[in-house]
């Protein structure tokens, strides 16, 4: 039976959503901003993220997949959803759940760079190192975390756990 060990109550997954999206609004307060959810992790965090805003943005989604049903990367990505909105010349904002290996990421800032924006930003909830094989700039990140499978707020083992309103060590 899994074993889910807490790493982030509500309260602090809030307070982090705050200080971040006030962060954003400041630096991004005289630009139009398009914020790219990831989809299907990055959903819970960015409608909270979108709410704390205090600027306008304008909002897309991207789906990709890399992870199949295991605990780690299958190193093959694929796009399953497009972008749908005109990024060019425009200031975009990819919002993920978890940056881990930065592979998937690095894809998709490839992927957004063939549409000329003026500039390309990460903001994730959680910014994981201990796998990082791509060189990768997370710009906001609500929370840095050193290992563990982690779940809740939107991340997913085998598409179970999305729901829960709080972050937790998988343990398997």
């Amino acid at each position: 039976m899994p074993e889910l060990i807490p790493v982030l109550n509500k309260n602090d997954i809030d307070n982090m959503v705050t200080r971040v999206a006030s962060k954003i609004s400041s630096d991004y307060q005289d630009h139009e901003l398009i914020l790219i959810g990831v989809l299907k992790g990055a959903f819970v965090f960015l409608s909270d993220l979108v709410r704390h805003l205090s600027i306008p943005v304008k909002l897309d989604f991207i789906r990709v997949c890399s992870h199949g049903s295991g605990v780690s990367s299958s190193g093959n990505i694929r796009l399953t959803k497009e972008i749908e909105m005109d990024v060019n010349n425009k200031d975009v904002l990819l919002v993920e759940d978890i940056v881990d290996t930065g592979l998937t990421l690095s894809y998709i800032i490839d992927y957004l760079k063939a549409f000329n924006p003026r500039t390309v930003k990460v903001c994730a909830l959680i910014d994981k190192h201990e796998r990082r094989n791509a060189n990768i700039k997370v710009d906001y990140a609500c929370h840095k975390a050193a290992e563990g499978f982690l779940v809740g707020y939107g991340l997913d083992y085998n598409e179970n756990y999305r729901n829960l309103p709080c972050i937790y060590h998988l343990k398997l």
